[in-house]
């Protein structure tokens, strides 16, 4: 059984999948507390449900993309068995993940199962997160089909994550790295002159689901 926080139709905000319509399945629960998270609803809640009862209602909203996201939905460890699942039915299967360590039952980025699409999110020093719970190990496994992105809330998340991507080898070459800045702390017309100025050859990202949807907290 997984705690499920909540299951609704979506538009694809972030990654190369954004504007992509999908299912989006929100797992509960979080080690992790960024100062700008924007979904500390699927901290607590949801509803125990099996694996093909998330699968049946994935096939009844009919979208050929599922998000799965949370929260962190990597502390379930049922989820390989529902991203398995939602393969075997001829879905595309996008995760979204923190890449950090965490308690026991946390599933190792490894051991995600192959064919789904890693999108993690790397956690700069303005997400209040310590830097020594990231994955190094898993992020360096990461492949051409899975991204990186790096949530970025002023200049000195900018010059970290910049050395990252261009002064060392914990990136693996060819996965796609996008900057996005954090909502209501750093303007996007800012962070695209810092990638200019630097030359870095990253995508910068903003948050579809909220130029959409602006007034929304969930749902979105």
């Amino acid at each position: 059984m997984l705690l499920i926080n909540e299951i609704y139709p979506a538009i694809c905000g972030e990654s190369r999948h954004s504007g992509t319509p999908c299912t989006l399945v929100r797992l509960t629960g979080c080690h992790l507390r960024c100062r700008w998270c924007d979904s500390a609803h699927s901290f607590a809640g949801g509803t125990r449900l099996a694996v093909p009862e998330i699968v049946a209602r994935v096939r009844e909203l009919g979208f050929n993309t599922v998000l799965v996201t949370g929260g962190e939905p990597l502390l379930q460890p049922e989820v390989v068995d529902l991203m398995r699942a939602v393969l075997a039915d001829g879905r595309t299967v996008v995760l979204e993940t923190s890449g950090t360590h965490g308690d026991g039952n946390l599933v190792p980025l490894s051991e995600v199962p192959a064919g789904v699409c890693r999108v993690v999110d790397i956690k700069a020093p303005g997400s209040g997160v310590d830097a020594k719970l990231i994955d190094w190990e898993g992020i360096a496994g990461l492949t051409r089909t899975d991204e990186v992105k790096f949530v970025v809330a002023g200049r000195d998340d900018f010059l970290w994550a910049r050395d990252l991507v261009a002064g060392s080898s914990r990136i693996p070459a060819g996965v796609r790295t996008a900057f996005s800045p954090a909502a209501g702390l750093l303007a996007p017309e800012v962070l695209a002159e810092w990638i200019l100025e630097a030359g870095l050859d990253v995508v910068l990202q903003v948050q579809l689901h909220k130029v959409l949807w602006p007034q929304r907290e969930r749902g979105v």
